[in-house]
């Protein structure tokens, strides 16, 4: 940042913020690193942050780039479009670029390892453009609400398949109402919202595509999701396997897939929890019962703990095949 910042965040040149980019990118990295046996990534990687265009100059931007191009591997993430001031203003100041996302493709920041948060307000050319460079979009549903951003389109965004991936079954949920082929997650951007917590951006996304739906009474024929709510499997999947895609690390994490690292919440809604939410859930109710009824039965429960459920029902939290929390860690 180094314009249109405090000035206790503005960095004094551009040859000393590259520098110092430099020099945090190479101690993170100095980190000790995953076994060699293993093809998991680090935990903590460095990801380059334009904080975003306002507030960083043509020359700056043109570093950064440079360095990004340098480097496939590294991670970019800036925001993008979060309201309609900031993008009359991003054209102001870039004259030459038509729209908001084009001028971080000017300086070749937008690939397939680019994260954007909020998108709410793209136009048409540049959701081709997102999608042509393989971005992915950060959904901050929570933040665009509390400081009035407006509803981003997350359901277009899925309809018009940005960044195709394969195809992931999760367990018994039915599949037609899940499309994990966009590079659409969520994200929390706690310094315009007010919680970190998944779960809560989970709430606030179903609202938001409810919000956004009252704007489409009549959705085109063609629509899987654009004008109509998120079904459960649909939330489901950004709050994982879409989250994995859009930090390019869909191979690696997202989904109970062998091959892949052992990230998993083990979720216990019985009563004795003391969430007063998921009362009268009981595991009792699967004995005996058909697949289907199970599956719904499995369905209803999933659907209950996204809306109602709190950290008293995430009885375990496993990192890389290692237990390291929840409500019944070091019990």
């Amino acid at each position: 940042m180094n314009r249109e910042s405090p000035d206790s965040y503005v960095e004094p040149s551009v040859d000393e913020s590259v520098t110092k980019t430099k020099q945090l990118i190479a101690y993170i990295r100095s980190f000790p690193q995953p076994a060699s046996s293993s093809n998991q990534e680090p935990l903590v990687q460095p990801i380059l942050t334009p904080r975003f265009a306002i507030s960083c100059t043509d020359e700056l931007l043109s570093s950064l780039g440079s360095l990004s191009s340098s480097d496939p591997t590294l991670r970019i993430q800036t925001h993008i479009s979060e309201n309609p001031k900031e993008i009359a203003y991003t054209k102001e100041l870039f004259p030459d670029c038509p729209t908001y996302a084009s001028v971080y493709d000017k300086f070749h920041l937008l690939r397939h390892n680019t994260v954007l948060a909020h998108a709410v307000h793209l136009e048409y050319e540049e959701v081709k453009l997102v999608k042509e460079r393989e971005c992915g979009i950060s959904h901050c549903p929570t933040s665009n609400f509390n400081i009035s951003s407006g509803v981003a389109p997350i359901g277009a965004y899925l309809d018009r398949g940005i960044k195709v991936l394969s195809f992931i079954v999760f367990f018994g949920l039915r599949t037609d109402e899940l499309r994990p082929h966009s590079q659409v997650g969520l994200g929390t951007d706690v310094s315009g919202g007010f919680s970190y917590s998944i779960l809560n951006t989970i709430r606030d996304a179903s609202i938001a595509a409810k919000v956004h739906a009252l704007s489409f009474p009549a959705p085109p024929a063609t629509a899987t999701f654009a004008g109509k709510p998120l079904p459960i499997a649909t939330l489901l999947y950004l709050a994982t396997m879409g989250g994995a895609a859009v930090c390019d690390l869909e191979k690696q994490i997202g989904s109970l897939e062998p091959g892949k690292s052992f990230d998993a919440l083990l979720i216990d809604v019985r009563n004795e929890t003391g969430n007063p939410g998921l009362w009268g859930v009981s595991p009792e109710d699967l004995v005996g019962r058909s697949i289907e009824e199970r599956r719904n039965l499995l369905d209803g429960w999933l659907e209950r703990f996204l809306f109602c459920g709190d950290d008293r029902n995430i009885a375990k939290v496993f990192v890389q095949g290692r237990l390291i929390g929840g409500s019944t860690f070091g019990r």
